[in-house]
């Protein structure tokens, strides 16, 4: 899912040890800086209040908690993501990010966290699905950074397709709504539970999922990007995933926030 840098917000949940900052190599490991796009509920977003929520988040402070060690999550717009996590602004991207060719020749990627197909959304009614012929000279909406971004931009852009970028999600459902967009392209299961099923959501439905993608655009599943200078953070992530796996605990998580496998599965009628 951006170069647009969003001012700071950090949100913090301790589980036992006291705070310090990660450097590199640093042992005890006693703090995990998450960086998040806090624009895409169900998985990561902002309470009324200004607090870090959502299934990702969750899961950070489940993994957190396994290692014991203190849990900071730090807004960043999605395009910019990469480049923070380079800069050591945050010790890894745990924001929804689908394991990609190019992604991994940047970072390195933990173990699968969940999967969810790519999908348009559009007017109830309006009969456009997920191809370049269908789309054609229509305006489409996606989030910058994200591979729905770069999907549009390979296969849609060059034939005739308009594909506007937008700092966050949230404000490609603001222009959909509007009338600005015919059709926007995101997660599924971001769709579905952060715009469908809500009141803002009405009027609008599937066109379907992207799944014509010979450049593999969309990559595979979606994981914590942590820096490839950092092996025993990435194992010891992938320890507390397996652990959280075992003992229950994802699936008690998962569901809290939806009615599928989002481990394997996909939304019911998708």
């Amino acid at each position: 899912m951006n170069k647009m840098f969003r001012p700071v917000l950090a949100a913090v949940c301790t589980f036992g040890m006291a705070a310090a900052p990660l450097a590199v190599h640093a042992k005890p490991l006693t703090e995990i800086k998450f960086g998040v796009d806090a624009t895409y509920p169900p998985f990561e977003s902002l309470s009324p209040s200004g607090a870090f929520q959502g299934f990702d988040i969750d899961l950070g402070n489940a993994i957190c908690a396994e290692l014991k060690v203190k849990c900071v999550f730090v807004a960043q717009g999605f395009d910019g993501i990469i480049p923070a996590l380079q800069a050591r602004k945050f010790d890894a991207v745990l924001s929804s990010m689908t394991v990609t060719p190019d992604r991994s020749k940047q970072i390195a990627f933990s173990d699968e966290m969940y999967n969810e197909p790519t999908s348009l959304i559009v007017k109830k009614g309006s009969g456009l699905t997920p191809t370049a012929a269908s789309l054609k000279g229509k305006t489409v909406g996606v989030e910058s950074g994200t591979i729905q971004e770069s999907y549009a931009k390979t296969y849609w852009a060059p034939n005739g397709v308009t594909v506007v970028s937008y700092p966050g999600q949230d404000q490609v459902y603001a222009d959909l709504l509007s009338g600005r967009l015919d059709a926007s392209l995101q997660d599924s299961v971001e769709a579905d539970y952060g715009f469908v099923k809500t009141p803002k959501g009405v009027g609008f439905e599937f066109g379907g999922n992207a799944t014509i993608d010979p450049k593999d655009v969309l990559g595979s599943y979606i994981a914590i990007g942590v820096r490839k200078d950092e092996p025993e953070l990435l194992k010891k992530i992938n320890e507390a995933i397996g652990k959280i796996h075992k003992s229950g605990q994802y699936k008690t998580l998962e569901a809290k926030y939806f009615a599928f496998d989002v481990y394997g599965a996909t939304p019911e009628g998708q």
